[in-house]
């Protein structure tokens, strides 16, 4: 339903140039962690931080910020179309550490878009053709080729197209927290009902998720002017914004409805808590505010392909074919990504492994940050923010692995999967490289 509004976009702006400002780079951020996540995870922090998750929201945004100024600090340093694999070439030199990390990151960018576009196709089906399996995976295919097209056009048509996205879904998101935060009930939230510290900490490894597409900022670099001083604004202000709106929807949810009641509600938590104080039109309202935030979020997970594909060919991690385009305008990379995520969405169940993102997302993270260390000297980064992010990174993944990869063996299965065919398909590449001369 926002198609029209998408493509007029598209359509006025196709031909301008494709240079980025700060708050079109920010919403290209903000449009991939405001995704579907905010829907389906407040039940989930519910059961582990209680009335807590506001809390919980505020803990994982202090590590995102602090994985943020290290990404901040060395995409200042090294601007490239490459994102943050460019800082891992940095950090770690150009050998099997990047190529693994960089097939790793290929294949599970196709994963994510494909949940994403599939929880798209499930919101749109349930509009307009009462929910069918089928008609979600159509609607799931139709809208990766409609944001690839985005992506074909340029990040110009992208960040306008995001621009929509992000300010509906904000938009429609305080709505609702001034909504909720007006008839909130105090003892809903009182102190006393928290659980114990260390859940609330705990619950970090789930509330974290929601702020992992920041780094898809940092493919922004290549399109700005100043990179140097735009992208750590960028930055900083996507996770300003993701902060400041899950910490009032949290608060609204939870001060609006019980622990219990929002736990039972699941991914309708949104809707749920909007009746009371917006009556029927809540539900209308957070219907429009998915089918925008995982489109946004679609849109988000295919920008980075052209710039990861070409860059990591051009430094030889990957195929040359990977790098070039189908005529003038159409990047192979893209192309690969966006049927890879189509087939992916039609043929498999993807809620098993739907926690696979986070876990590749925490550990690239913590590498990345981990080789600043040794190029603190070019960046200016402060080597005790550094160690710090590293280490509630770490803290963050360890709990993560504890509480929800144990409880999700198809994922860790899955992951484990990728990261061996990524370290054979990064053997093998470089054999045929090397055998070529």
């Amino acid at each position: 339903m926002g198609y029209a509004v998408i493509l007029w976009v598209v359509t006025n702006g196709a031909a301008r140039g494709q240079t980025l400002g700060v708050r079109q780079a920010a919403f290209i951020g903000v449009g991939a962690m405001v995704g579907a996540g905010i829907f389906a995870l407040l039940g989930a922090a519910g059961e582990v931080a209680g009335a807590a998750v506001w809390v919980s929201f505020v803990l994982a945004g202090v590590v995102a910020g602090l994985q943020g100024y290290s990404f901040a600090r060395l995409g200042a340093r090294y601007p490239a179309a490459g994102g943050f694999l460019e800082f891992l070439v940095r950090g770690f030199g150009n050998g099997h550490i990047t190529g693994v990390a960089a097939w790793l990151l290929f294949g599970v960018n196709a994963i994510i878009t494909a949940m994403v576009a599939v929880s798209f196709g499930s919101y749109a089906s349930a509009a307009v053709a009462d929910g069918g399996a089928q008609w979600t995976k159509h609607f799931a295919v139709l809208v990766i080729a409609l944001m690839a097209l985005l992506n074909v056009l340029g990040s110009g048509a992208v960040a306008r197209a995001q621009t929509v996205v992000v300010v509906v879904v904000i938009g429609i998101l305080s709505v609702f927290a001034v909504a909720t935060l007006a008839n909130l009930d105090p003892h809903l939230l009182a102190f006393s009902g928290y659980p114990p510290l260390r859940d609330i900490v705990s619950s970090v490894a789930l509330t974290f998720f929601a702020f992992l597409g920041f780094g898809v900022i940092t493919f922004t670099a290549k399109d700005l002017v100043a990179p140097a001083r735009q992208l750590p604004r960028a930055i900083y202000l996507a996770l300003g914004i993701a902060t400041v709106i899950y910490v009032a929807v949290a608060l609204g949810v939870f001060g609006v409805l019980t622990v219990d009641t929002v736990v039972a509600s699941g991914g309708t938590a949104l809707a749920v808590a909007a009746q009371p104080v917006l009556g029927d039109a809540g539900y209308w309202m957070m219907s429009v505010t998915a089918l925008f935030a995982t489109a946004g979020a679609t849109n988000s997970g295919l920008f980075p392909a052209a710039g990861l594909c070409g860059q990591m060919a051009t430094i030889g991690q990957f195929p040359p074919a990977m790098g070039r385009r189908l005529g003038d305008r159409v990047p192979i990379g893209l192309v690969m990504t966006a049927v890879a995520a189509m087939v992916l969405a039609v043929a498999l169940d993807l809620s098993a492994i739907a926690s696979i993102g986070s876990a590749v997302a925490l550990l690239m993270f913590a590498i990345v940050t981990a080789g600043h260390l040794r190029l603190r000297g070019e960046t200016g980064a402060r080597a005790w923010v550094l160690v710090l992010a590293v280490a509630t990174t770490v803290v963050v993944l360890l709990a993560f692995t504890f509480t929800t990869l144990v409880e999700e063996p198809a994922t860790a299965v899955t992951l484990a999967a990728i990261l061996v065919l990524s370290v054979v398909l990064d053997l093998s590449w470089k054999r045929i490289r090397d055998a070529r001369g």
